[in-house]
């Protein structure tokens, strides 16, 4: 990545969150304890920002901000989620997982090239020493974190408030945020990265722009591995044969918030261009799921 990036940096953050990722492979064999896999995740992140900001040590204003995003982000979802899995029990993803050690050793090395692929853009503006002055993609990547941030947020408080609530048992979540989009969480998460992407470039040079590979690599993860596809998969198997469940997927957007309303009247080819694919709707019956488009 040239001279001014220093690339053992790229090398440290790997050896780091290889090592951190082996740490909670290892509590998770040993003790059949999935309850921090999560946690693992998320605290990598601010590891690695923490750790490239310090070392580096040159202190740059945009360095710092986008440092604390990553903070932000990771202390409030590592916290949401150990809390929520300590109140839920176990977590389902691992029921194949917990007697497989290879399976496991999968799922743990995928988590270790997620963090490390996503933290790119924050990795390679720590280890700069460029400092450009402040241009206004630093402002839309911030709106874009900033937006994002409080979506993701927000739709987390309010799926748990619902699922907490007795008289919800047995329901999906179709209020606030999920009124528009059947996954505002994933929406926000996919839009706080590429804000941190966008705030990054005034620092990128040639090569250096590979760390796009970051947020394209978690979209296309929650688009069609481990986030939609699984929770509609799931919603399916539970509610697929439920009218109102059926309606509330017809008129509701995958991702991108919209007015049931509006969505709901599209035409199929268009809903694909806003990420409604055949994959969400594949434990559907066939007639129900031709119904849906």
């Amino acid at each position: 990545m040239g001279t001014v990036i220093d690339s053992h940096f790229l090398a440290l953050t790997a050896i780091v969150t290889i090592a951190y990722q082996f740490l909670f492979f290892v509590v998770t064999a040993l003790l059949k304890f999935d309850k921090v896999t999560d946690f693992a995740g998320s605290t990598n992140f601010i590891i690695i920002a923490v750790l490239t900001l310090v070392l580096k040590g040159a202190w740059h204003f945009r360095q710092i901000i986008l440092t604390l995003f990553v903070v932000l982000w990771g202390l409030r979802l590592a916290l949401f989620l150990l809390f929520r899995i300590l109140q839920w029990g176990e977590d389902r993803r691992f029921d194949e997982m917990r007697n497989n050690l290879g399976k496991l050793a999968i799922f743990w090395t995928f988590q270790a090239v997620w963090v490390w692929t996503v933290s790119l853009p924050v990795t390679v503006v720590n280890a700069s020493n460029r400092n450009p002055f402040l241009e206004v993609v630093d402002i839309i990547g911030w709106i874009l974190w900033s937006v994002g941030f409080i979506v993701e947020g927000t739709a987390d408080q309010q799926k748990l408030r619902y699922k907490k609530s007795s008289g919800n048992r047995g329901r999906w979540c179709d209020v606030g945020l999920w009124k528009y989009s059947r996954h505002p969480n994933y929406f926000g998460e996919i839009l706080l990265w590429w804000g941190i992407f966008v705030a990054s470039t005034p620092v990128l040079k040639g090569a250096e722009w590979l760390v796009i590979t970051g947020p394209i690599f978690l979209t296309l993860l929650l688009l069609f591995v481990s986030g939609i596809p699984l929770l509609e998969d799931s919603a399916d198997k539970k509610f697929g044969n439920v009218d109102g469940y059926r309606v509330y997927k017809k008129r509701t957007s995958p991702l991108i918030p919209l007015p049931p309303s509006v969505y709901g009247n599209l035409p199929a080819w268009f809903k694909t261009i806003l990420f409604e694919f055949p994959i969400y709707s594949r434990n559907l019956p066939q007639e129900q799921s031709n119904w849906l488009t």
